[in-house]
């Protein structure tokens, strides 16, 4: 009789609040963004607190034996504490989201969005397991038998706890690990990244684990702990900007100074580079093979950009070269001292 009498105040409760939320969105003006999500989020809770408040006043009218009752009312301040929880876990997250939500990453210079984002991705991941953990023992702490068990067990202090911490260990590290990020920020939501020979951006930042979207979409997922003791790569970390590199090689007799000027030419005529580097420089050279490896450096605004202006740089520099300047193309030279081993090497090659 107390279950049917529970599922039917949960059905009047349901109905009341369907018609309640109805009214207010008719009512409400569409623009009001943050009142229509409150109201959508708001909408499990409203309806919990609405059917334990009438069971509140249902519960004493029904013909219940002593047992039962204190059964029902342990379950129903329970489901107040839990209620309590999940409230103010709503409220954390819409004032986060809030203040999220004003941040514009969508400028050239976002650092400082970002950073923030970070930051507060990473604290409401924190406030929500802090909320739930500390409800959950509240609400068990009801209870009879599991007061006197957690009674017990923390005036035992023996080996359950011990247990108990070294099975949350890992958990625990990540938590760690989260915070310290939050207040380091050594990587930030969309910092691009290269973690264990993987690159990519920075998707989400749980209270655990890192979500990198790598370059072919593939989803990277590495734990806080293990990230904070490994090293990696941060290519945003104060600035977007970067410089890239091209490697190439040409022949010994190559005008250095030629190739340096339409490297120049190349880069002014580009979109994709910022105008602040462009440098040609010879970095090695072989003696066998006659040649020098010539390093262009060209800076661009992102990851992305620098990437396509190292490809577009190697591209147009390699076609100039083969149909203008074939001279400083790389050859191969035979050895006058060595006659018959020059006869085969030319008619190896």
């Amino acid at each position: 009789m107390a279950v049917a009498a529970l599922a039917l105040t949960a059905l009047i409760a349901a109905a009341i609040l369907g018609i309640v939320r109805t009214v207010l969105r008719r009512l409400l003006p569409r623009d009001r963004e943050l009142s229509h999500r409150v109201l959508r989020d708001a909408g499990g809770v409203a309806q919990v607190a609405l059917t334990l408040l009438c069971a509140q006043f249902i519960t004493p009218l029904l013909p219940l034996d002593r047992q039962t009752d204190n059964i029902i009312s342990n379950v129903m301040i329970a489901g107040f504490i839990g209620l309590t929880g999940w409230i103010a876990i709503i409220a954390s997250d819409l004032a986060i989201n809030r203040y999220v939500s004003r941040l514009n990453v969508d400028t050239k210079d976002n650092l400082l969005a970002r950073k923030a984002i970070t930051q507060m991705h990473v604290l409401k991941r924190t406030i929500d397991v802090a909320i739930a953990i500390v409800t959950v023992g509240v609400a068990l702490m009801t209870f009879d038998a599991v007061r006197q068990l957690g009674v017990s067990l923390f005036a035992s202090a023996g080996i359950a706890g011990i247990a108990v911490g070294l099975a949350a260990k890992p958990l625990l590290e990540n938590l760690v690990a989260g915070i310290q990020i939050a207040i380091t920020q050594p990587f930030r939501i969309d910092d691009v990244v290269i973690i264990n020979g993987e690159w990519g951006w920075i998707e989400e930042i749980s209270a655990t684990y890192v979500v990198v979207r790598c370059w072919d979409w593939r989803r990277l997922v590495v734990p806080l702990g293990w990230l904070m003791a490994n090293p990696f790569q941060n290519w945003t970390r104060t600035s977007s900007a970067l410089i890239g590199s091209v490697f190439f090689y040409v022949d010994y007799r190559a005008d250095v100074e030629r190739i340096r000027a339409k490297a120049a030419e190349l880069a002014k005529a580009s979109q994709l580079w910022d105008g602040n580097v462009v440098n040609t420089q010879v970095t090695d050279i072989s003696e066998r093979s006659m040649t020098m490896q010539v390093r262009v450096l060209v800076t661009s605004a992102d990851s992305g950009k620098s990437w396509d202006m190292r490809c577009e740089m190697r591209e147009k520099l390699l076609a100039w070269m083969r149909e203008e300047y074939p001279e400083a193309l790389p050859r191969w030279y035979a050895d006058i001292n060595e006659p018959e081993q020059s006869a085969r090497q030319l008619r190896r090659a």
